[in-house]
């Protein structure tokens, strides 16, 4: 199999098909594997398909386990939503939550697809076309045409597997801007270290901040809302073109948006939901099916759910790839484009301003963590392809050696032995010792719902 792009999505397919036994080729059209971006969020349900791929470990090492998720009012600096993130939350769901760079989850990604003799990384060569043979594809790369059983389009943004089976075109400006910067810990203003996810949401902006690398590092993100917004992707921008457009945020937010000299600025792009991704022999995985806002902080996750259910569709089919890539996009298109579509308004949320602000805050403000965590139930909760992704359907015989070859270490485990990798994984100590100084401010006290 050939999956064209080397990206989360990507090497998460790598990983999860080679973890059932396949072999796969990933095209990279850059000249070498790497991840751009700063900071992610990392939901129970993307530690689920972390672990199941056999990563958790390595992930966590620099992952920080946040101790709340907060929205703030921007306007007014008050909190509306605090979500506790402590041993109730991982019991709940299962994993904890936490915050860390993306190139330290690509890199784990990266370094699992290596230790892979089914895995075949190739730098370099970009997917330009593809054509459907009897046998399955031929890809036609920048380095001439490669004959595999099925393709994989997991190549991101402006996907050219999409334009073959979608045709709809470059994705559209949302009009949606974000400003990117990494602050060091002595830079972030003392009284907002917060060992927190925090969002300040105002009229058409939002700011995120969190910490990074073991508290070496803050994460921020200011997005702003308008129609005017460019089509700039990853260029600098200076500190005189960002604080006008927040400057009817309150201070706290505003002394973190003073820090830095520099700011990198990105326009989001979004898709709609559609019915179909796939063509017979070749499918679409991550953002090149289902293209998403950030606000669910859920991009990266689906992509990673996408590759292991994906992974489980071969296996369950015997490698019949067009019978496995129409199961995959039934099980996983009404999850992922809810998601997708959730995202989007979840963003009118932030953004809300006036009376629809008075409306927001007066519904999330002071409820318990109990009904936090039943609104997060259906999106925080692994699907069942996650967390059974390890297991053998029971009576299933081993498949032909020819296709284990040199994949010893992808075999699944026997029945009633423990799957490498897909434990749940354990919540560090929590850090209010290393976080002292740094307290968000108290929630309101619980109403009567």
């Amino acid at each position: 199999m050939v999956i064209a792009g080397g990206g989360l999505g990507g090497l998460a397919c790598a990983l999860a098909l080679a973890r059932k036994g396949f072999r796969s080729i990933v095209l990279e059209q850059a000249q070498q594997f790497g991840e751009i971006g700063a900071g992610i969020q990392l939901a129970p349900n993307a530690w689920h398909a972390i672990d199941a791929l056999g990563v958790g470990a390595l992930v966590k090492k620099e992952a920080v386990f946040i101790e709340r998720l907060l929205l703030m009012d921007g306007a007014s600096g008050e909190t509306v939503i605090d979500v506790p993130l402590d041993k109730r939350f991982a019991r709940r769901f299962g994993n904890p939550y936490a915050v860390t760079h993306r190139a330290d989850i690509h890199g784990s990604l990266l370094d699992g697809c290596k230790a892979q003799a089914l895995v075949e990384l190739r730098a370099g060569t970009r997917v330009i076309d593809y054509r459907i043979e009897d046998k399955g594809v031929v890809v036609e790369t920048s380095g001439g045409d490669l004959p595999a059983s099925a393709l994989v389009g997991a190549d991101g943004v402006r996907s050219v597997v999409r334009e073959r089976i979608v045709g709809d075109g470059e994705p559209p400006a949302s009009g949606h801007m974000c400003y990117r910067a990494v602050l060091k810990v002595e830079e972030m203003p003392r009284d907002l270290r917060w060992p927190a996810a925090t969002l300040w949401a105002a009229k058409n902006t939002h700011i995120v901040h969190y910490p990074l690398r073991g508290w070496k590092l803050f994460n921020l993100v200011a997005t702003v809302v308008r129609e005017q917004s460019g089509s700039g992707h990853n260029e600098e921008a200076p500190p005189e073109e960002v604080l006008p457009l927040f400057a009817h945020n309150c201070e706290k937010p505003m002394s973190i948006l003073r820090v830095p000299r520099a700011f990198r600025r990105w326009m989001l792009r979004f898709r709609e939901p559609v019915e179909n991704w796939t063509q017979g022999p070749v499918t679409l995985l991550g953002d090149s099916a289902h293209l998403m806002l950030q606000y669910l902080a859920q991009g990266a996750a689906m992509a990673l759910e996408d590759a292991l259910c994906l992974a489980a569709c071969a296996d369950q089919q015997e490698g019949n790839f067009e019978k496995a890539f129409l199961e995959y996009q039934k099980t996983r298109l009404v999850r992922a484009s809810r998601v997708q579509v959730s995202a989007r308004l979840m963003g009118m949320v932030f953004h809300a301003s006036g009376v629809e602000r008075m409306i927001r805050n007066d519904i999330y403000q002071g409820r318990t963590a109990e009904r936090y965590y039943d609104a997060l139930d259906w999106l925080f909760t692994p699907p069942e392809y996650v967390r059974d992704f390890a297991k053998r359907a029971p009576g299933r015989s081993p498949r032909p050696s020819a296709r284990r070859k040199g994949a010893s270490s992808a075999r699944a485990p026997r029945k009633g032995s423990p799957a490498p990798g897909v434990r749940p994984a354990r919540r560090p100590p929590s850090r209010r010792t290393a976080s002292r100084g740094r307290k968000a401010p108290p929630a309101r006290r619980a109403r009567a719902p």
